[in-house]
């Protein structure tokens, strides 16, 4: 569903938290259909996004390293906004 979402287990240097709101705001966006809040969206849509946020911090927390890292930069990456 969401193939455009880059990995983020085992970057160098690691990921960020900002990386992680961003995948977790692109995901989010995917399964509401969600691109623009509005007052009847956005409550329930920020919520989601911490909610998505804190479980893959902590996924990403309890996963062993990688031994290979993954094949692209996240986009916050690609476009410079996150200086990791």
């Amino acid at each position: 569903m969401c193939r455009n979402i880059t990995t983020l287990r085992g970057l160098e240097p690691a990921v960020t938290p900002e990386e992680i709101e961003a995948a977790a705001r692109q995901y989010v966006r995917k399964v509401s259909g969600v691109q623009k809040t509005s007052e009847a969206t956005e409550v329930a849509f920020e919520r989601a996004v911490e909610l998505v946020t804190v479980a893959t911090t902590e996924l990403l927390a309890a996963l062993p390293p990688r031994k290979v890292p993954p094949k692209n930069d996240p986009p916050l990456r690609r476009l410079g906004l996150v200086n990791p």
